[in-house]
Formats: structure tokens, sequence, C-alpha cells
């Protein structure tokens, strides 16, 4: 799999079944009285998020310490990056400190892979642009499996903003190769050209899409990557 997690269309098959296979071993934890295991006792993990974020950022660092790490978390407004720093420094500047990994969010799409191909530190991206989201990908797969029993053959729609979201970008790459049947529903502004492509199926009205699906996957419109679109307002999408 490499050293880093910086989407999910680089994985194969294997690699996202082994993922999910692991993560299952640990969901008991969360359910214990002590919800710690040593597995990455006296590894240190930055959390470096340039977005605001409350619910993945909690995730990772909610994870960190039950599986005993260290952690430190840095958002972009407290950090260096206020004084001008770049990316490249801040690169530079977590190699020095010898860290073991580091959990990036960006609004830059690629900054994910353009830090791991500068650091010995694994990499794991908490969304990058409009490029992918992996481990929300993962996440909505093994909550799919669990509750299905199986995602080879599920039919999964991905409804909403899909032109501006990275988690249907990751969900598109993951359920593909586990052997989903995928399509996306929502107005065509919101649509990415040229989808059929990828093997995804198009609805224009959500009632089609209701009758076909197995599972919905409904998305909210990411006005935060809007930049003055047809469907930008949410009154508009209701109409879909």
């Amino acid at each position: 799999m490499g050293k880093d997690l910086v989407g999910l269309e680089p994985l194969s098959k294997d690699q996202i079944l082994t993922v999910l296979d692991t993560a299952e071993l640990f969901k008991d934890v969360s359910e214990r009285r002590i919800k710690k295991v040593p597995v990455l006792r006296g590894k240190t993990i930055v959390n470096l998020f340039f977005e605001a974020s409350t619910r993945t950022r909690v995730s990772f660092e909610f994870a960190q310490k039950r599986l005993s790490a260290d952690t430190v978390n840095v958002s972009a407004a407290g950090s260096s990056v206020v004084k001008g720093e770049t990316l490249v420094d801040t690169a530079r500047n977590l190699e020095a400190m010898r860290i073991d990994m580091v959990v990036m969010r960006h609004p830059a799409s690629g900054a994910a892979r353009f830090l791991a191909e500068r650091i010995p530190s694994n990499v794991i991206n908490a969304g990058d642009g409009r490029h992918e989201h992996p481990t929300q990908g993962l996440l909505d797969m093994l909550t799919m499996r669990d509750h299905k029993g199986h995602i080879e053959g599920l039919k999964v729609c991905v409804v909403g903003d899909v032109l501006h979201s990275r988690v249907a970008r990751s969900n598109f790459f993951g359920l593909l190769k586990l052997g989903a049947e995928v399509a996306v529903c929502g107005p065509k502004t919101l649509i990415p050209m040229r989808i059929e492509e990828m093997g995804v199926k198009v609805f224009p009205r959500v009632e089609e899409a209701l009758e076909w699906a197995d599972v919905l996957n409904v998305l909210r419109l990411q006005l935060e990557r809007m930049k003055g679109g047809v469907h930008s307002k949410p009154e508009r999408v209701q109409q879909v």
C-alpha cells in the first residue's frame, strides 16, 4: 500500500478490503470500559488542518489517543501559515521534528500527495480540495457493509452536490473496485461531466434513484467550493 493514504484511486480491491477488515477488529475497542490499545505507543502524530473541521479532526484525535499515540493539533489560523509559511516550509519543519505521521486537511487538491512526496513520515489525507477524502470513503463503505452484509452487487446512489464533493470521488473509486453498482442524482450543474465513463449511472430525479438504490449517500451543498454556481442555493436543489 505504501507509506501514505492520499486517496482510494491508487488502492487495489484487496488493499481496501484489508483496511475495512482491520477496522472491524478495532470497533470493539470503543465499546470497552478502557478504550485504549498500545498499537501506536511511542508514535507522534500531527493533525495539520488548513480548513475548518470538527468531526473529522476530533474523530482522528480520538482514534489516535485510543491507539496510544502522542498527538499534536495544528490549525492554519494558529500556525505560521498566517505569517506566510508555505506548505514546503511546513513540510521541512515537520521533517526536522522527526514526527511519525501527519494527518492533513487542505483546500488545495493534491496537497496531501505534495506533502507525502517531501517528508519521510506517513501522510493521511483528511480531505484535499475537490480531490479525495479517503478515510470518509472507507468509513462509508464500512458502514454499508455492516448494515447490508456485503458491498459487491450493492446499488449505491450518491445524491446532491457530487461535482464539488471529494467524499463522492472517494466513494466512486472504492465502491466500483469492490464491485458495487454506483449512481448519482442531482441537478445537472452539480453532476460531473462524462461521469458515465467511470461506469456510474445518472438519475435526474430522486424518485428514480430511490426505486433503484439499496443505499443512498446524501451529500450537502459544498457552498465553500462553489463560485457562483447555478444551483448554489438549497431551494434550487430541492426541486430535483
